[in-house]
């Protein structure tokens, strides 16, 4: 099975161009506030982390990620890589740019970001099966919407206050 979501948004940066700049080249500080994020890392080998998928009846299932992070002059890119050896997991691409140099306004961070979740399931036998895999796919579909919406908030959170 495979869900898709994807979230395009625009947010003001409280400080300047060159600091507006260091935030969204930096996923580990932009992304730390998702509460659906679990164990991210960012480093030379790119962003890792898991996205955690709540099951009723059965917990929380992690879906591991790990994208490259490219830098581009106005920004960074987050490329998806597949993971082997997982039943579960989920691709995140992303771009994020700081675009202002005006001092009178405050610098914008634009991002969007793809969320493709990879599930494979044991094949649905009767009912039952079938039930179980209906029930992973929208707990799997909701959570990749919820990740969506919650990302702009998630990111105004992590920004700096602004100057007094």
């Amino acid at each position: 099975m495979i869900f898709d979501a994807e979230q395009t948004f625009t947010l003001p940066y409280p400080g300047p161009p060159a600091d507006a700049l260091a935030f969204v080249r930096d996923p580990a500080r932009a992304l730390g506030r998702l509460r659906f994020l679990r164990d991210l890392r960012a480093g030379e080998g790119g962003v890792r982390g898991e996205l955690v998928v709540p099951l009723p009846g059965l917990g929380d299932a992690d879906l591991p990620f790990h994208s490259l992070l490219s830098l581009t002059p106005d920004g960074a890119n987050l490329i998806p890589q597949a993971l082997s050896g997982e039943r579960a997991w989920v691709e995140v691409a992303g771009q994020a740019r700081a675009e202002g140099t005006d001092l009178q306004l405050l610098p914008a961070l634009h991002f969007t970001f793809q969320f493709r979740a990879h599930l494979a399931t044991p094949d649905a036998q009767g009912w039952g099966g079938a039930a179980f895999e209906k029930m992973i796919r929208a707990a799997a579909s909701r959570t990749l919407d919820r990740v969506a919406r919650e990302l702009p908030g998630s990111i105004q959170a992590a920004l700096p206050a602004p100057p007094a």
